[in-house]
């Protein structure tokens, strides 16, 4: 069985208000959701997905792929005197 980990950065846009994933570990990866949960669900299949088309992932047909979501929002707060 072929192992592989996957890191993925998930940065709050919030002007878009939406979790925005990118990863240097699999390309074409850019995607968003309202919520890290979703965008979980959204990863889980995308990334296999995306790591056959790329060729990252071999004929071998078992695989283990551990994504690794590493998450960063900034808000502002505005305090009135």
């Amino acid at each position: 069985m072929q192992q592989l980990t996957c890191q993925i950065q998930a940065m709050w846009d919030s002007e878009a208000r939406v979790w925005v994933a990118t990863s240097d570990d699999v390309p074409g990866l850019a995607t968003e959701a309202d919520t890290l949960d979703i965008l979980t669900l959204k990863l889980r299949e995308m990334v296999p997905e995306l790591l056959r088309l790329n060729a990252v992932l071999t004929d071998d047909p078992a695989h283990a792929i551990s994504i690794v979501l590493n998450s960063h929002r900034e808000d502002r707060i505005e305090v009135m005197a």
